[in-house]
């Protein structure tokens, strides 16, 4: 089988990956580009003896480490306008990676230090560093956009259990809005699909368009959401979902404080 056919299922989850390591669209896909054309360039790269998710994100690890940029760990300074102070930046980048690969894209702890070449000890210290560090991460409100009762609950004791407060609850589309305008949240979390036929994509552009948030999308079908075929989301949950896949995608929004043209939100301009 060529490297192309093994490594296709598992893009649409490394882009969701990128996304949320680096904020945006537009930077994370740009290196889900350069992980294809060095696969390209040079298909040795890919170790065929590994499982093909593994070696993929592996390539993908080798090239975002490369960069020298990402490799420096910022001191904390900029708080955003709602208070949620960007503890993450003090993170090392590795602790932020291993955090991610296990929580979010559920890989095991060998499986990501296959991935970073670490011991799975050294993976297991970076992820208690990672835990530590956002469970200092200052509260928030947080609107939930949820049709689902018994969904909406469990988020609401999620947010509640990461220290957040929730501002409000909303099933369509003109509570969404309505709740927005009156809490003005520091973060949302927006199902796509909502009970009276509405969407949480308009719902959410229509609160940007009033002021900006961090948003996280929530989606049983992610591979629904990033067709590149328009403006995507960084920040996906998917359905069914896990504390700590919760609070991994809750951390990174705050930390990158998503601004218009780049982040959790939809914009034309990635």
């Amino acid at each position: 089988m060529s490297i192309s056919n093994k490594i296709a299922p598992h893009l649409v989850y490394l882009r969701r990956y990128a996304r949320a390591l680096n904020g945006s669209q537009q930077s994370g896909d740009a290196y889900v580009v350069a992980v294809l054309e060095s696969l390209i360039a040079s298909p040795e790269l890919f170790d065929g003896n590994d499982e093909p998710k593994v070696a993929l994100y592996r390539v993908f690890s080798r090239i975002w480490n490369s960069v020298g940029v990402n490799g420096r760990p910022e001191a904390a300074e900029a708080v955003s306008d709602h208070g949620a102070e960007r503890s993450l930046e003090a993170i090392t980048p590795r602790a932020r990676q291993a955090f991610l690969l296990s929580t979010v894209e559920g890989f095991s702890f060998d499986e990501v230090g296959r991935i970073l070449d670490l011991d799975e000890d050294q993976v297991g210290d970076l992820i208690d560093e990672a835990g530590r560090d956002i469970s200092d991460q200052v509260a928030t409100d947080v609107l939930v956009i949820e049709d689902e009762p018994i969904i909406a609950m469990d988020l609401e004791n999620l947010v509640e259990s990461l220290g957040h407060r929730v501002a409000g609850t909303a099933r369509t589309r003109t509570e969404a809005v309505e709740l927005a305008m009156a809490k003005r949240p520091g973060l949302i979390l927006a199902d796509i699909q909502l009970g009276d036929g509405s969407s949480g994509i308009d719902a959410v552009n229509d609160i940007i368009g009033a002021f900006d948030v961090p948003v996280i999308f929530i989606t049983a079908y992610p591979e629904r959401l990033l067709t590149g075929e328009r403006p995507e989301p960084a920040f996906l949950i998917t359905k069914p979902f896990q504390t700590d896949m919760v609070k991994a995608v809750v951390s990174q929004a705050l930390f990158f404080d998503t601004r218009a043209g780049g982040g959790g939100r939809l914009a034309a301009n990635g």
